[in-house]
């Protein structure tokens, strides 16, 4: 029996985490902001009159925090989906939410050596690609969950 109710504590951490990387997504805006401020570039010229800086595409700072903040929307609404997906397989508690504790930290850590102090490879490799793995993971498990209903 599947117990996809709020007071399972696997649908609970999932619930706990897809705040923490939605609010986490929503704060890259900011952190773009804050670097187009501190450089004093933008990508708008009434915002360039108005806040006296110019306007410029390539900042290298700017553009980075902006990959990041891309990265972020290529790959966290793929882990709202498949984790959701994952809890319907009714899986084991400790290892579903030591899943999602570790694909949001690792989520965390990225932008941080990506975007905040970028550190050398393979420091944002690595932390790229344990949350790919878990969200593989996931939705391999889920097919395989699914699949003798076919």
């Amino acid at each position: 029996m599947i117990a996809l109710s709020i007071s399972n504590p696997v649908v609970q951490a999932f619930i706990v985490h897809s705040a923490i990387l939605g609010i986490k997504v929503l704060a890259m805006s900011g952190l773009t902001a804050i670097a187009r401020m501190t450089k004093k570039v933008f990508s708008n010229p009434e915002d360039a009159k108005f806040l006296k800086g110019k306007v410029k595409f390539d900042d290298p700072t700017v553009e980075r925090v902006r990959r990041a903040h891309l990265n972020d929307l290529e790959n966290i609404p793929v882990f709202w989906v498949l984790g959701a997906l994952y809890l319907t397989t009714n899986p084991a508690a400790a290892w579903a939410i030591l899943l999602f504790r570790v694909y949001t930290v690792c989520r965390i850590v990225h932008t941080l050596v990506y975007a905040v102090v970028p550190l050398p490879q393979p420091t944002r490799a690595i932390a790229f690609l344990v949350p790919v793995v878990i969200k593989y993971y996931m939705g391999i498990q889920v097919v395989l969950y699914y699949i003798t209903a076919i």
